[in-house]
Order: structure tokens, then C-alpha cells, then sequence
């Protein structure tokens, strides 16, 4: 099975979920790309961007992995030429490359190969927010199975911490900020793309942020340690919420356009 000839039918999409999470477990950074693209991942970008991109992105946020795949998204929405690696604001007015290629001395943020650069330009960004959108939403989720898993396994007192009423409320209030997120990237955007994608993308951060704090508490010590997982999760989702704009510059830049404007408008039909 192949992304770009798959059918979009629940079990050609399990199936195929489940060939990209053992691809994404055994590879990552340029053999990922390799990989991807032997799967079709160009054409499926192209004729079925809706299905591509959340699959591809959270995956990548569920399993830890990363890839030069964000590259891809900006360039099909700006028509750029296949492999460039078009500049990316991030937070803090700065500007970075995603490097396609591993070479010696390799700028590492986060985990990803992002090098920062004097300046770049504006660009349509819509798609490429709501693909890091399902990058962070795929880290938050893992996180949150990460201290669910530890809450159901650790015991004090005589019982499991999962039994504990704090450490519940932590976990299910980053689950309400997960789901919420994924409802928000999942809102068409034909009436206001932009001003969706920004959203979006800022209510993933933000769920991603809360993800970090509570499963932080929740796994204690543990979570502190160079040896457990959360600690690599963190770092990417704070990385990721930095990229394209972070949920603080996204909420306060949506929020002077509203206020310019005078109003609001529909985002939703309810």
C-alpha cells in the first residue's frame, strides 16, 4: 500500500495509519523522507491534501519521530519547486530552514534540524499551520498516554494514582484541550482560511502547552529524567508551538485584526 494510491474508506485508512506508525517507529529525519516518499507521500500531498496532512503530522507527533515534510506543504501551496526549503518565521520575529540533508555541525532545536536564517518572506502559511497544528496535537496525545499510563501503574497508598481526583482533572483537562484542538484544526476554512489556520494552530499549541504541565505533574519525578520519553515530547512541542507563529503572537495577531475589522466573523455553522 502506497499514500498516493490508497482509498479513503475507514479500512484502507487504518491500514494505512498502521503502515505509516511502524515506518515512523523505525525512521526518522532524511531516512523518513526516503521512506515517505517511496510511499507516494508527494502525490497524496497534492490530490488529497485533507487526508495527507492531519495523518502524516499527527503520527509524527504520536511516535516522536520527525521529517522534512512541513518543506513540502508550504511549497505545494506556494508552487515552489519539489525539494526546496522555503524560510519559516518563528517566534520572537526570527526566521529558519528545515535542512533537508544530515551533515556535520547540523543546527538542532528542539530535535529538528531548523537553522536559523537573517530574514525571510511573507507567505500563504494557512496549510503549513494547520499541519503543525497535527504535529503538536500528535505530541500532546502522546504525552497524555505516556502519564495515563504511568497514573495506572504507579501506586501509593495502596491503590493507583489514576484513582487519585488531582491527578485525574490533569488528565482529563488535557484531554478537553486535545479534543478541542482537534475540532478546531478539523474546521473548514473556505470563508476565512487564514484567520481559521491561525486559530487553529494556536489552539494546538495551547493544548500541547497544557499536555506538557499537567502530564509533568502527573509523572512526578519520573518525568523529570533524561530516560523517560516525556522529556523529548516537551521539548519538540515547544519547538513546534514557536514555529510559524506561537500560540501567544498567533491569539494577540488574530485578535488586533478583530479589533481593526470591528468584527466577527462566522467561523462555524452551527
Amino acid at each position: 500500500m502506497t499514500l498516493g494510491t490508497t482509498g479513503t474508506d475507514a479500512a484502507s485508512v487504518a491500514l494505512l495509519e498502521d503502515a505509516l506508525r511502524k515506518t515512523m517507529a523505525s525512521a526518522s529525519g532524511p531516512a523518513l523522507d526516503q521512506a515517505l516518499g517511496e510511499l507516494g507521500w508527494a502525490e497524496m500531498l497534492s490530490e488529497d491534501p485533507d487526508l495527507a496532512i492531519p495523518l502524516v503530522f499527527r503520527l509524527l507527533g504520536e511516535t516522536g519521530a520527525h521529517a522534512s515534510v512541513l518543506n513540502d506543504v508550504i511549497l505545494e501551496t506556494i508552487d515552489g519547486l519539489p525539494g526546496g526549503t522555503p524560510p519559516m518565521p518563528y517566534a520572537g520575529g526570527n526566521w529558519v530552514i528545515w535542512e533537508r540533508t544530515e551533515r556535520e555541525g547540523n543546527p538542532i532545536l528542539g530535535g529538528l534540524p531548523l537553522l536559523e536564517i537573517p530574514g525571510g518572506e511573507q507567505m500563504r502559511l494557512g496549510e503549513a499551520r494547520r499541519a503543525v497544528g497535527w504535529w503538536l496535537v500528535g505530541s500532546a496525545r502522546a504525552m497524555l498516554d505516556l502519564a495515563r499510563q504511568h497514573a495506572l501503574d504507579r501506586v501509593q497508598f495502596g491503590k493507583p494514582i489514576a484513582s487519585f481526583q488531582a491527578v485525574r482533572h490533569r488528565l482529563a483537562e488535557t484531554l478537553v484541550a486535545i479534543e478541542g484542538a482537534e475540532a478546531t484544526l478539523s474546521v473548514p476554512g473556505a470563508d476565512s482560511p487564514d484567520l481559521i489556520a491561525m486559530l487553529a494552530k494556536a489552539a494546538a499549541g495551547q493544548a500541547a502547552l497544557t499536555a506538557a504541565k499537567h502530564c509533568q505533574q502527573v509523572l512526578g519525578g519520573i518525568g523529570f529524567t533524561a530516560e523517560h520519553e516525556l522529556h523529548h515530547h516537551i521539548k519538540r512541542a515547544l519547538v513546534l508551538d514557536g514555529l510559524l507563529g506561537s500560540t501567544r503572537e498567533l491569539t494577540r495577531q488574530v485578535g488586533r485584526g478583530l479589533r481593526a475589522r470591528g468584527s466577527a466573523p462566522r467561523l462555524v455553522q452551527l
